[in-house]
């Protein structure tokens, strides 16, 4: 957990610095596809706090009170980094058209810059956090790794505004606004994207069938089992929380059938590093009649 953490503080240290570099930059030069771009990495610093947050409350202990732990404490924070993603697109997207047609000044050319340098930080941030995201099954980070990525897509429209504009000024010089309208747009999709994916997770969405299968075979590894019958699985943060019905001989007593269940409990959580826990409902196996 503390990686996850070490990793949301540098994105945030990052998108700090590429906030006021492009604020600064856009503003002094003019261009509307730069200031846009800041905003975004400006409410990046924010989005990065909110993942810092839900992972260290997610770290927690389980308690009396929350026996399954603290973990969908980081899927919520995603969930309102989408949702935060989605109004701040929004936000962009209407501060850079309401100003289309009017006289304004060109942007300067140094305003390219500022853009390199976000395109290069980011696309290296976002690959951290996919990484990572992945290795620890950290909504949040992995939602935050998204919006990294849509970071560089944005950059690169807004570089293309902005160099649009300055070919030919007089003819073009709309396109820096149009621009910044289409970074509001590409952070409007990545704020909804972002929701669904946590979303589906807060409704206990069930894992990827290969995951299934996973558990399915680890249990029947394990000397004594008939068969699984059902298998479910559920994500409370970081980690799944699984509930097994087991097949065992109807013929056994509850002591051996114990034992067995137990077995299998750790014979998952030794194999499948993502499970937090196993709930295991012993059942007895069908019997198979001879005519």
């Amino acid at each position: 957990m503390k990686a996850g953490q070490r990793v949301a503080i540098l994105g945030m240290m990052v998108s700090g610095a590429l906030a006021v570099l492009k604020l600064v930059a856009g503003l002094a030069g003019h261009s509307t596809s730069v200031v846009a771009d800041g905003l975004e990495s400006a409410g990046d610093v924010f989005a990065s706090g909110v993942v810092l947050l839900g992972l260290t409350v997610a770290s927690k202990p389980a308690d009396r009170d929350h026996p399954y732990g603290h973990g969908r404490a980081e899927i919520l924070t995603g969930l309102l980094l989408g949702l935060v993603l989605t109004v701040a697109g929004a936000l962009i997207s209407f501060g850079s058209v309401i100003h289309l047609g009017q006289p304004r000044i060109a942007p300067s050319s140094y305003v390219i810059w500022p853009l390199l340098v976000s395109l290069l930080a980011k696309s290296c941030l976002a690959a951290l956090k996919f990484r990572y995201g992945a290795r620890l099954q950290s909504a949040a980070l992995t939602a935050d790794a998204w919006n990294d990525t849509m970071d560089t897509v944005s950059a690169t429209v807004a570089l293309t505004a902005v160099g649009i504009a300055l070919t030919d000024p007089a003819r073009f010089l709309d396109a820096d606004r149009y621009g910044g309208f289409a970074v509001g747009l590409i952070v409007i999709v990545t704020g909804l994207r972002v929701s669904r994916d946590t979303v589906l997770q807060l409704m206990d969405t069930m894992p990827d069938e290969q995951l299934m299968t996973q558990i399915r075979a680890a249990a029947a590894t394990v000397p004594g089992v008939a068969g699984v019958e059902k298998c479910f699985a559920r994500k409370t943060g970081l980690r799944y929380h699984v509930d097994l019905h087991l097949e065992v001989d109807p013929e056994m007593t509850v002591r051996h059938s114990h034992e067995i269940a137990h077995e299998v409990r750790e014979h998952i959580l030794e194999r499948l590093n993502w499970v937090e826990d196993v709930l295991v409902h012993v059942e007895p196996a069908p019997k198979v009649r001879t005519p």
